[in-house]
């Protein structure tokens, strides 16, 4: 496995930013690490990349520790932070050549990683001509040019326009075939288009830790209902296997049964007896969106 992480916690004074968070990640797999804002995803990709220290437990990557071997997980470890700190005054060609003297390797990867990134049309702009798409193809390129086992990405695609959204997602996947890469977002159709595996935490545990198609294909189904005039939430808790119950608008309730059974039917029945009249009743398919919001609220 090129990441294993070991009751990793992290305390920021009396505050647990991590607690007992164990996984791994194993090569040609892109997997997403997701969670709300300050459940504690870019203070485990800080762990991993060796600018944090664990307050407890150990994390490797390709078998270095990333307390006892830093300098070793460093070069084996492509990074992409989520302000992706560039030097705007450089041309594209001179910033590659500085991370490829940093890291020590022969500046013939740079065309290779160019040609990877697909930099080649602006390659003749300095960085503060590029548009943010081709800066995060810039920052991609940085983080590739040392050839690194494992890829870590906080926050890859924030601020891309739809066009740019497709170009990146294609290159992350292109990349995941033969890497390990972790993928920072908050945005589930980013998930849904380049990753394998999701990894959930929330409040600094991992609540979720599956294959997408495992996920998205779980045991829970959701009825929407439609009645002529408002119900009490608690009112459908009488149903059997009811596990969540919401009111998105009006008079619409959207109610999760932890049963792979068509649950219509009964639903049906429920409102015939209790006088209720339906307006509508739908089943709706369970999106990583809906699953997201019943682990971490």
């Amino acid at each position: 496995m090129s990441i294993n992480v070991e009751t990793i916690t992290k305390n920021y004074g009396s505050q647990k930013a991590l607690d007992g968070l164990s996984f791994s990640v194993n090569k040609g797999e892109v997997t997403g690490f997701l969670g709300p804002n300050g459940a504690g995803k870019s203070t485990m990709m800080k762990i991993l990349t060796t600018y944090l220290k664990p307050t407890s437990g150990e994390a490797t990557v390709n078998t270095y520790s990333t307390e006892k071997q830093p300098l070793a997980v460093r070069k084996s470890v492509g990074y992409l932070a989520e302000n992706n700190p560039l030097y705007p005054e450089m041309y594209i060609r001179e910033y590659l050549k500085l991370h490829a003297e940093l890291n020590k390797i022969s500046t013939s990867r740079i065309d290779e990683v160019i040609a990877l990134t697909g930099l080649q049309p602006e390659i003749s702009k300095k960085i503060k001509q590029l548009s943010k798409g081709y800066k995060q193809r810039v920052g991609l390129a940085a983080a590739l040019i040392h050839d690194p086992e494992v890829l870590i990405l906080d926050e890859p695609t924030t601020g891309l326009d739809p066009n740019q959204l497709r170009e990146i997602r294609a290159l992350i996947r292109s990349i995941g075939k033969t890497k390990t890469v972790l993928l920072s977002t908050h945005i589930m159709q980013e998930v849904e288009a380049v990753c394998d595996r999701v990894i959930i935490i929330n409040k600094g545990k991992i609540v979720a830790d599956k294959r997408l198609d495992e996920l998205k294909s779980g045991s829970d189904q959701i009825i929407v209902v439609e009645f002529d005039y408002r119900v009490e939430l608690e009112f459908f808790q009488q149903l059997d296997r009811v596990t969540h119950v919401a009111n998105p608008v009006g008079f619409v309730y959207e109610i999760t049964f932890n049963t792979q059974q068509d649950k219509r039917a009964v639903l049906f029945d429920f409102a015939h007896d209790n006088g209720l009249k339906i307006l509508q009743l739908n089943k709706k398919n369970t999106s990583l969106e809906h699953l997201f919001q019943q682990l971490t609220n």
